[in-house]
């Protein structure tokens, strides 16, 4: 693993910008034209709630609502899409449909809209993924979003706000975690480097390790040992010598 895998490209920039353009285009149309979107929210364990599985997202109440989900979706989508580039899509996608599936089955009888959701799935993934890595700089990333968002931890539990949808939040942040687990990200494992780092290495098959006991104790070989050693390092093959002597000397042979 090196640093050439974080590669900038317009996406970065592009992605963020356009899902939270469209969630002010939403709502633009939604109080120009004096359109009643909360109808498709999700309303939990109701077939027809069922369309605010992929609707609600993109549906806010007010102003102030899609103003403080606005900023984070900016920030997390940009990471996400700078550090995961491919797994970004994915979270995304099913981020929003499995936390919506959880909050249809968990949820009060309510409508449930808004974009905190994901932004709990975003949170979820980038902070156990990082961690899972092991790579030092995916686990700053992790403390980074800690630092950041670690406070939203509290919007889970539903004795906080019962004015927001804390099981939106839920549901994303055990959405995130389950996507960790299903998202490998083999570009930051670490390089294979002796055969012992491989996972099918069998110690009782290597030479060197034969010369040590279940205790870790260093064993001579013993003479029969090293004769059926021989055959590990013998060729199948002919080999023919030829011997030349080096003239000292004029005369001497």
């Amino acid at each position: 693993m090196n640093d050439t895998s974080f590669k900038f490209s317009n996406s970065v920039i592009a992605l963020p910008l356009f899902f939270v353009l469209l969630l002010w285009v939403v709502y633009w149309l939604q109080i120009r034209f004096d359109f009643d979107f909360y109808q498709y929210g999700i309303y939990p364990r109701d077939i027809v709630g069922l369309r605010g599985v992929l609707f609600s997202p993109f549906i806010h109440e007010n102003l102030d609502h899609l103003y403080n989900n606005s900023i984070p979706l900016l920030i997390l989508l940009t990471a996400i899409q700078f550090f995961y580039p491919k797994q970004t899509f994915g979270v995304i996608g099913y981020g929003i449909l499995l936390s919506g599936l959880i909050t249809w089955i968990l949820g009060r009888e309510n409508f449930h809209i808004g974009a905190s959701g994901l932004i709990y799935v975003l949170v979820s993934f980038i902070f156990f993924k990082g961690i899972q890595t092991r790579y030092y700089r995916l686990v700053a990333l992790s403390l980074t979003v800690i630092l950041l968002y670690g406070g939203m931890i509290w919007y889970v539990f539903p004795d906080v706000d019962q004015s927001i949808s804390w099981e939106g939040h839920l549901a994303g942040l055990i959405t995130g975690f389950v996507l960790t687990l299903f998202y490998k990200a083999p570009e930051y494992a670490k390089p294979i480097v002796y055969d012992w780092q491989r996972p099918d290495f069998d110690p009782a098959t290597d030479p060197f390790m034969k010369h040590f006991d279940e205790n870790g104790n260093f064993v001579n070989s013993t003479p029969e040992q090293e004769e059926d050693q021989l055959d590990y390092f013998s060729s199948s093959h002919q080999v023919n010598y030829i011997v030349t002597r080096k003239i000292e000397s004029e005369g001497e042979i």
